[in-house]
């Protein structure tokens, strides 16, 4: 007997927030995600996961990204400022 998996994962609202912002900010520099993904040193596929809050990030790729948004830490983050 073949047991059904629930695929659906729940995704932590800190990723989903983290994912928009990343998205947002992307999207105003004029980036395809595989461009973005280039960029940054992060495969594609990885990255469109990090935008859906699929992917718990280490912190280096998250100021991999962070640096290829041309922000500092602490300007990226206060937009999730409010979405936490």
């Amino acid at each position: 007997m073949v047991k059904n998996q629930d695929t659906k994962k729940v995704r932590a609202p800190e990723l989903i927030a983290f994912g928009q912002a990343v998205r947002k900010h992307r999207k105003a520099l004029g980036y395809s995600q595989e461009a973005f993904g280039d960029v940054c040193g992060i495969d594609r596929s990885y990255m469109g996961g990090i935008e859906r809050g699929e992917h718990n990030l280490a912190l280096i790729n998250i100021f991999k990204i962070i640096r290829a948004l041309k922000l500092q830490p602490s300007a990226f983050f206060v937009a999730l400022d409010q979405e936490i």
